[in-house]
């Protein structure tokens, strides 16, 4: 491939409203706050995206901060390379700056993006080939409401949308969220998996004591349900609730992270995100322990839109087998789209579009509409 020196780094914040309010157990979520980077290398366009989920509520990172790392310190130190060298860029990404995954994940699958562009491939095909062009999609009913929780759930049964529910609880008291998901999975036996994620808002007592009568009521999975350091928490927790898989999502950022719940047996599940992970180079990292150590891999999203969707399910399409699917659905909760071409689910699954680099290109119109990097006037009152 030729040289394909990277000539410019653009980064810009947009906010999408959703279709309803997400409810989570640090935040709800009306509109989601994305930062899109656009790439160019050697003439070709590539494009990335990072999410956050009610701002820097979930994690260490902001749109804004974001927005400044990758378009400053991270620009300064890639401006200029070859972004064709792969294995280079994605080492000096990892040393411009300390921490910000969100913001380097954000630049390494643009630079992937267009690299694949340059050369008339899938990302996919650029990363060694898919092993599959789809991948099971779970959907998170999380309106808070157990009625239309249930009545959404049905809807997407009907429509062959998804057949994997996620329940987002934590926000209320535990005797509450666990009656409100027994109910949904009374609901949906035999018929859809129901899972739960806590998003560390349990401690280790509270959780010993509701985590069996989730596995009761039919759960199969609960994701994160302590702390994300209280690795020991959740390896004792595993061990007293066999029937329950444990998925460790917001504890296991780095391939030190994963390992460390490999070797301590604190969970069955991985929850991979690129943007915890920093980029393509650490996904994969992440990956190959889980599969080693035995651990069923599971494709996270930050609830990013349609390019960073986009850009998470060519990467996951190349690791092997998915044993707890993906949650590949954040185009579907948000009211419009920044690209040129939506995310195809059906059959219970999303799968792969064609065309080079992630399959879609970015939407001007759009993202001049839905962008925040203007001067606003706050005003109180």
């Amino acid at each position: 491939m030729p040289r394909l020196p990277i000539e410019r780094i653009e980064a810009i914040p947009a906010r999408i409203p959703t279709i309803r309010p997400h409810h989570l157990a640090f935040a709800t979520v009306a509109a989601m706050d994305v930062v899109i980077l656009r790439v160019t290398a050697g003439g070709v366009e590539g494009y990335g995206e990072a999410s956050t989920i009610g701002g820097p509520r979930w994690g260490e990172e902001s749109p804004e901060g974001i927005a400044a790392i990758a378009g400053t310190y991270l620009a300064e130190a890639m401006l200029g390379q070859d972004a064709a060298q792969l294995n280079q860029v994605e080492a000096r990404i990892a040393r411009a700056v300390r921490g910000n995954h969100f913001a380097k994940s954000a630049l390494s699958l643009a630079l992937h993006d267009a690299v694949a562009r340059a050369g008339g491939l899938r990302l996919a095909e650029l990363l060694g080939g898919p092993q599959t062009n789809h991948l099971p999609i779970a959907w998170t009913l999380a309106s808070g409401d157990t009625a239309r929780d249930i009545e959404e759930g049905e809807r997407m049964l009907s429509l062959r949308r998804h057949r994997d529910f996620k329940l987002k609880i934590g926000a209320h008291a535990p005797e509450q969220d666990v009656a409100h998901v027994a109910a949904i999975a009374r609901a949906f036996e035999g018929r859809a998996s129901v899972r739960v994620d806590v998003n560390q808002a349990w401690d280790e007592p509270t959780a010993a004591r509701f985590l069996p009568a989730l596995a009761e009521a039919g759960v199969v999975m609960a994701e994160q349900p302590v702390a994300g350091w209280n690795v020991p928490a959740m390896a004792r927790l595993q061990r007293a609730n066999p029937r329950l898989a444990l998925m460790g999502d917001e504890g296991i950022a780095t391939p030190q992270d994963a390992l460390r719940h490999a070797a301590e047996a604190a969970c069955h599940a991985v929850a991979l995100k690129p943007a915890k992970h920093g980029g393509v180079a650490g996904t994969r990292a992440v990956a190959t322990i889980a599969r080693t150590a035995g651990l069923g891999l599971y494709g996270g999203t930050m609830l990013e839109g349609t390019i960073g969707t986009l850009a998470s399910l060519h990467l996951y399409s190349t690791l092997g087998e998915h044993a707890w699917g993906t949650e590949l659905f954040g185009p579907l909760l948000l009211r419009d789209s920044l690209a040129t071409r939506e995310i195809e689910v059906r059959d219970f699954a999303i799968h792969l579009p064609d065309g080079p680099g992630i399959g879609t290109d970015l939407d001007e119109d759009k993202l001049e509409h839905f962008r925040t990097d203007r001067s606003r006037l706050l005003v109180s009152g």
